[in-house]
Formats: structure tokens, C-alpha cells, sequence
């Protein structure tokens, strides 16, 4: 009879400094968190930090304050060129969530004015071609960094073609339907809401821009497009401007936006 042999513990090969080095080569390529080094089953100290404090920076950004007077101010100053009248003036307006623990667990209010900001933007309406909208979202810090420099590149371009451009609005606890809202009560026929995406453990600070043609009450998500991870380590500001202006002139020329609606502004680009 056979005797059964006890099996012995198998250790994996410890990296050599070959293995290092080509794991650094790889590193330098993305953000990701590739080849970490592991103390038996466990992460080495070094990496188990730095995760740890990109966790903390994300939950940061999701509870920082929004700073909605300096931002407008900023906004009030000019974008850069002689074309700033055509955003005048910037209007602040909160969403119907009243506090950000509020906002966090009913995103449904977020979606939606409260009554003095439908009030404020009253006054204001007109038949617009355009509303672009500013919202705080899940980064505060986003909009307040990337904000002004994407909106310096494209309301020149669009004022510089006819386009009727209405107030800037800068919205309060704001999710990305409530530019629908926005761009309702202003009549305007699009809108761009400009907004801090939900924080990553390598990006806290990360903007989207949401474009919706004729937005209504039912717009889905289906009807929007979206331009992601606009900051100077994803979509530069100009890129970002140049996709924004894109897009808005082909939903303009086809009157749709959403799923059917392509982005090939890197068709453009590459041809040019």
C-alpha cells in the first residue's frame, strides 16, 4: 500500500530586484495600484498607507464645503476674454436638499430646486440656446479648480458663433438632473452641468459635464452626454472646451443628444 506524501508548503518566488524594476516601468504608465509589495498575506506597510490616506481624501472631498460665494466671484471677475458679458450675471441657487446629510441620502432632492431658487431664476428667463450650470456634486474641489478654466475656453467659442447664452448658475447641493431644472425655468433649449464626480482612490478631485438637449421633467440619463475625469491628469481644460463645443454644435444641427448622439471629436482631431 502507498503511503500518502504529506504535501510540503509551497512559498511563491520572492521578487527580485529585475521584477521591482520592471513593476516600476509599469507604475510610471497609470495611477492604478499595480505590483504592491506584500509582507506574507498582507500588504507592506508603505502601500497599506498610502491606500489608507487615499480613502481618507476621498470621503474628504465628498463632505468638503462648497464655497459657492468665492466661486461665483471668480465667475463675476470674467472668464479671460472680452466675451465674460455673455455669462452675466451668475446667479447661486441650492436644490432642495437642505444640508449635505440630507443630500447624501435623498438624491432625489438634489435633483431638485428649492422654492426661492425658483424664484431668484424667475427674473432671469429668456429664450436661451444654452444654460451652463455649476454644481458642487460629490467634489466641491473639483468644480472650484477645473470649473472656470473649461467655461474660459468654451463660452468664447459659442458667444463668438451666436449663441444666446444665458446666466451662469452656480447650484447648491446639486445633482446632475437639476440642470434640467435650471435650463426650465430659464428657457433654455440645452444645458451643461458642470459637476464633481463621485471621488476615487486616485482622483478626489475629478470633473464630469453632463449635456442634455431640450431637457425636461422625465429626461433620463439615456438623453444625456458626458464628458468624465476632466482635470489636468485626465481630459486637459482644453480638450475638455474643444469635446464641449463638439457636441453642443452637432446636438444643435441633429436636435438630439443621449445614446444616439457619438462623441468623434477624436476623429476631428486627428484629422486636423
Amino acid at each position: 500500500m502507498t503511503k500518502r506524501r504529506r504535501p510540503s508548503s509551497v512559498h511563491p518566488p520572492r521578487p527580485t530586484s529585475t521584477d521591482e524594476a520592471r513593476w516600476a516601468d509599469l507604475r510610471r504608465l497609470t495611477a492604478a495600484r499595480i505590483g504592491l509589495k506584500r509582507t506574507g498575506a498582507s500588504l507592506a506597510t508603505r502601500p497599506l498607507l498610502e491606500f489608507q490616506l487615499a480613502h481618507a481624501r476621498a470621503r474628504d472631498a465628498v463632505h468638503e464645503p462648497f464655497d459657492a460665494s468665492q466661486l461665483a466671484a471668480d465667475f463675476a471677475a470674467g472668464f479671460g476674454t472680452d466675451l465674460a458679458e455673455l455669462a452675466a450675471p451668475v446667479l447661486t441657487v441650492a436644490s432642495a436638499a437642505s444640508d449635505r446629510q440630507r443630500y447624501l441620502m435623498r438624491p432625489d432632492l438634489g435633483r431638485q430646486l428649492s422654492p426661492s431658487a425658483e424664484a431668484m431664476l424667475a427674473p432671469h428667463a429668456g429664450r436661451y440656446d444654452i444654460v451652463f450650470v455649476v454644481a458642487d456634486g460629490l467634489s466641491a474641489r473639483a468644480v472650484s479648480a477645473h470649473a472656470r478654466p473649461v467655461l474660459a475656453g468654451t463660452l468664447p467659442v459659442l458667444g463668438a458663433a451666436g449663441w444666446r447664452i444665458g446666466p451662469v448658475v452656480i447650484a447648491c447641493q446639486g445633482r446632475v438632473a437639476v440642470g434640467d431644472a435650471i435650463a426650465t425655468a430659464l428657457g433654455a433649449g440645452c444645458v451643461v452641468i458642470l459637476i464633481g464626480e463621485r471621488p476615487g482612490l486616485t482622483a478626489p478631485d475629478s470633473m464630469g459635464a453632463y449635456l442634455t438637449w431640450q431637457p425636461r421633467a422625465h429626461t433620463t440619463d439615456a438623453d444625456r452626454n458626458c464628458i468624465s475625469n476632466i482635470r489636468p491628469e485626465g481630459i486637459s481644460y482644453a480638450d475638455a472646451a474643444f469635446k464641449l463645443v463638439h457636441l453642443l454644435r452637432t446636438m444643435r444641427m441633429r436636435g438630439l443628444s443621449g445614446v444616439a448622439l457619438k462623441d468623434d471629436s477624436e476623429r476631428l482631431r486627428l484629422e486636423g
